[in-house]
């Protein structure tokens, strides 16, 4: 059983974005880095559409791919690893990196330790701010051109991009209880 773990509350902060996009998030201790994967995509508003990987201390952690590992390079399997190994404790810091082309690096900071909690059944959001990047957007460069271009219907890319995005784009959206949705269907 899972009662006897601590909880930890983290904040995810998306890197080179302005304004900052964060996420505060608690989840156990012992969550495995597969599953908080599955946390930040959900509360940060990812599609999972990417590879992705954790980094700690010059440690790679990801889903096994032999086609890409070779002698210097071969990840730590996430299943194996819980969020508590990455971060032992308080303002402990991890890299999860999302599409490795578009490159969405994010400083994961472990804020505070709580109690175990027996009626704790599922990561929560507590808190956020701004809007997740549209997936495929070019990275926090692009992602800055997309932003700008949707705030003035004057841009020569503001219609190429509303069509892209398909609505119109609010940079400060964000739902704790959307998030918070999306949680509920994760086991702690």
């Amino acid at each position: 059983m899972h009662q006897g773990f601590p909880l930890y509350q983290l904040k995810i902060t998306l890197r080179d974005c302005h304004p900052p996009i964060w996420r505060r998030v608690v989840v156990r201790a012992n969550m495995k880095l597969n599953r908080f994967h599955a946390v930040i995509q959900t509360a940060m508003g990812w599609t999972n559409s990417h590879l992705h990987q954790f980094i700690a201390d010059d440690v790679y952690y990801g889903v096994p791919d032999r086609e890409y590992e070779d002698d210097d390079f071969k990840p730590q399997n996430e299943k194996n690893h819980t969020v508590a190994e990455l971060a032992p404790e308080v303002d402990a810091q991890f890299t999860y990196e999302y599409d490795f082309g578009d490159c969405w690096e994010h400083d994961v900071l472990l804020e505070k330790i709580q109690p175990p909690d027996t009626a704790f059944k599922h990561p929560v959001c507590l808190a956020g701010a701004n809007a997740c990047p549209p997936e495929d957007c070019g990275g926090s460069s692009g992602y800055a051109d997309f932003v700008e271009a949707m705030a003035d219907p004057k841009h020569p890319e503001h219609e190429p991009m509303v069509a892209w995005i398909g609505s119109k784009w609010d940079a400060t959206a964000f739902s704790v209880e959307a998030a918070n949705r999306g949680l509920n269907r994760i086991k702690a």
